[in-house]
């Protein structure tokens, strides 16, 4: 009985069930056992459950641990800042320098009340952002008892649950953007992660780049390690295998592999776009890495364990740590997804394509929605059903498998920019301007 007790609670208290980061566990967008609906409609109220409205401008996603629901967000002054989403290619920042209040939200998981809401800086902001960005784009990260977020240059903070502020870092002035001219700042997006007891940060930017863990309890610098690198907007991801766990980066000069323990670089592989943005999946034990920006597209689907410079020779195709590659395909703002042995590849314009994750054959090739529409939030999958948000304010559910079949297109009425949050018969997710709390409404009950 005892033993039956314990199985019960550890399959409720799962990580799983849990979405605690940019991504949910891992990164890897895909939880199980949720029992979410099919379709719903926020325009008409159909299996919305709930609706919340947070101000500012913001395209971190929402993480969550229990019922608790983390939200940040930065709140300008400026009545007439724009911004701008669709399929576009330009690289003026927006002019909106005002001041903005950078704030956190925690809220009730199943009403979307407020629990609690926390101002975490106020200034003008050191850095302009694109025009399609956000000063609010680095999702929060959980672990059950702290909550860290990161501002970018307007610095590194970490709650406990109940709101209160346990300690802040000042991370200097974090200026990512266009690397061929540095006057064109975009913001930052890399998202903080966990791992055991630091929190791990990723800043690729015109100078100075570094690769930092601080202790959760009290924000000391547990190691710092400097990064050749350029801007990019990357979150890192952890690789826990047999032998080792490596810290992985995806970055323009370099994806590479990390000690997370220490920052100590184990392995690095070259031949990556000119910007990065999406975030490494690990899945079948391959660690696969995949960008977008032309002319450099590529997809690698590499072994862990490496030590060294793994860099394909020229025309190569594979080596010892390379299983399979690819030069063209990568996905630009959405992130890669990998389930059932199968990896999914949304492009900016809605092109989905699949491959088997382990020879690289491509499966199919189908546009998501016959509308187009643009793609900046990453795909997500619960219980066989893959999650596409777009930008125009549809979410499209697609059947994971073998054959595309577009299950499900539900209309949320906004600008859909962050990446929704699958949970226990809830799917959350975050609008321009609300959060929403989507599940199976019960049946009316009949009149008297």
């Amino acid at each position: 009985m005892k033993l039956a007790v314990v199985l019960l609670f550890l399959a409720l208290t799962a990580p799983a069930q849990n979405w605690p980061g940019f991504r949910g566990p891992n990164a890897s967008g895909v939880s199980s056992g949720l029992n979410l609906p099919l379709e719903w409609d926020a325009t008409t109220g159909k299996n919305i459950l709930w609706k919340t409205p947070i101000p500012g401008l913001s395209h971190a996603s929402p993480v969550v641990w229990g019922d608790r629901v983390f939200i940040a967000t930065a709140v300008s002054s400026d009545p007439n800042a724009v911004f701008r989403h669709g399929l576009y290619g330009d690289v003026e920042p927006s002019p909106d320098v005002s001041k903005h209040s950078w704030r956190v939200y925690a809220l009730d998981r199943k009403t979307g009340k407020i629990l609690w809401e926390r101002t975490s800086h106020e200034g003008t902001p050191k850095t302009k952002r694109h025009p399609k960005s956000s000063q609010a784009s680095c999702t929060p990260v959980t672990d059950g008892k702290y909550v860290a977020v990161s501002f970018g240059s307007e610095g590194l903070y970490v709650y406990d649950f109940d709101g209160k502020l346990l300690w802040k870092k000042d991370l200097g002035v974090l200026n990512a953007g266009w690397f061929f001219d540095p006057d064109y700042e975009w913001g930052m997006a890399s998202s903080p992660v966990i791992y055991k007891d630091l929190v791990i940060i990723q800043a690729d930017v015109q100078r100075n780049s570094f690769l930092a863990a601080y202790r959760l309890k009290d924000g000391s610098q547990a190691w710092s390690v400097n990064r050749d690198e350029i801007p990019g907007w990357s979150t890192p991801v952890i690789h826990e295998g047999k032998a080792r766990t490596e810290l992985i980066t995806n970055s323009v000069k370099a994806i590479r592999g990390h000690d997370p323990a220490t920052g100590k670089q184990l392995w690095q592989l070259t031949g990556n776009s000119e910007v990065t943005v999406t975030v490494p999946v690990i899945h079948d034990d391959l660690i696969f890495v995949a960008n977008g920006y032309p002319p450099i597209q590529p997809i690698y689907a590499i072994r862990p364990g490496a030590n060294g410079d793994i860099t394909l020779k020229e025309n190569a195709e594979t080596n010892e740590f390379i299983l399979w590659s690819k030069k063209r395909g990568g996905p630009y703002m959405p992130s890669p997804l990998a389930l059932d042995s199968i990896l999914y590849i949304c492009s900016n314009n809605g092109i989905l394509t699949s491959y088997r994750t382990k020879t690289g054959e491509r499966i199919y090739q189908q546009r998501i929605s016959p509308k187009g529409g643009a793609y900046s939030a990453s795909p997500v999958a619960a219980d066989g059903k893959l999650y596409f948000a777009s930008e125009d304010g549809e979410v499209n559910v697609v059947t994971a498998g073998e054959k595309f079949q577009l299950a499900a297109t539900n209309p949320m009425g906004e600008v859909l920019m962050a990446t929704p949050a699958p949970t226990p018969g809830i799917l959350v997710i975050r609008g321009r301007s609300h959060v929403y709390g989507i599940g199976e409404k019960p049946p009316a009950k009949p009149a008297p």
